[in-house]
């Protein structure tokens, strides 16, 4: 089953992708069960750190350790949303303690919060109602590097030139976006 939303091909170095196992990704998680199995094989130190997740086109959450890449985490496919996640048990139960949208392979926009909120509602768990720290990623239409927007200031910290306010990372999306409203 295939979800609706905006879809975040890998836009990383190569090389971490090339490395991605055809067996790899992270652990999928759609249901309670699947979570409550996982989150039992997790360390008490593991859970100190928060963890790598991606949401893959099937809407289904998918956690990997911390120091996971998210490409790796994905199985290399297309995501609707990446970023680190982190649980904490609350009255005799998981929930969401802080979640981010900060990947630098996927660099996906904060409106994929969205995916985010039905893949942990599927799931049962208790989520905030956005991302706790909200990436604004951009690439630069001059020099092309992506860049992290800080304090609203969208000005490339590599070329100085000014970043677009709509999310631009995937060259071959953005390009289908600006052809489709001529």
């Amino acid at each position: 089953m295939s979800v609706r939303g905006q879809r975040y091909r890998y836009v990383g170095p190569v090389e971490l992708k090339a490395a991605v196992r055809p067996d790899g990704g992270g652990c999928r998680i759609g249901s309670a069960a699947d979570f409550d199995g996982w989150i039992a094989g997790r360390s008490a130190a593991e859970l100190t750190e928060p963890f790598t997740f991606v949401v893959g086109t099937d809407g289904v959450l998918r956690l990997a350790p911390r120091r996971s890449e998210h490409v790796a985490c994905a199985g290399g496919d297309v995501v609707l949303s990446a970023g680190e996640i982190s649980f904490m048990r609350e009255a005799e139960r998981w929930t969401v303690g802080e979640v981010s949208n900060q990947s630098t392979g996927y660099c996906p926009d904060v409106t994929s919060w969205s995916a985010v909120a039905h893949a942990l509602d599927d799931v049962g768990l208790e989520r905030p109602y956005g991302f706790t720290h909200e990436v604004v990623f951009r690439r630069c239409p001059d020099c092309q590097e992506p860049n992290i927007v800080r304090e609203d200031d969208f000005v490339c910290v590599f070329c100085g030139s000014d970043l677009p306010e709509a999310w631009n990372v995937d060259p071959a999306v953005w390009r289908s976006r600006v052809t489709a409203t001529r």
